[in-house]
């Protein structure tokens, strides 16, 4: 499959890149030309009879033991705050009253 100027001008916006640069865009058309001939390949491959993959693996999630444990406290954390209020660090407002 072919990539026009195109479509490589609406993904380039799309994803924010720029690609003003000739050698740039000669060089990210022929690794999309290739990346879709890739996919165009796999297309040929017969999967009929073959069950979508759900999972990577039939093992089950491994998970540690969840315990609350006491690293630092209140005094340590906020000792080298700027700005604090005996309990609570002090930030500027980011939200507007409404």
């Amino acid at each position: 499959m072919k990539i026009d100027e195109a479509t490589l001008d609406r993904i380039a916006e799309l994803a924010r890149l720029d690609y003003s640069d000739p050698a740039a865009r000669k060089a990210i058309l022929a690794d999309m030309e290739r990346v879709l001939t890739f996919v165009e390949k796999l297309n040929e491959v017969d999967t009929a009879g073959v069950e979508p993959l759900i999972f990577m693996t039939d093992e089950e999630n491994t998970l540690r033991e969840d315990v609350a444990e006491v690293s630092i406290t209140k005094q340590e954390a906020l000792k080298n705050a700027p700005v604090k209020d005996s309990d609570y660090f002090k930030v500027p407002r980011v939200v507007d009253k409404g």
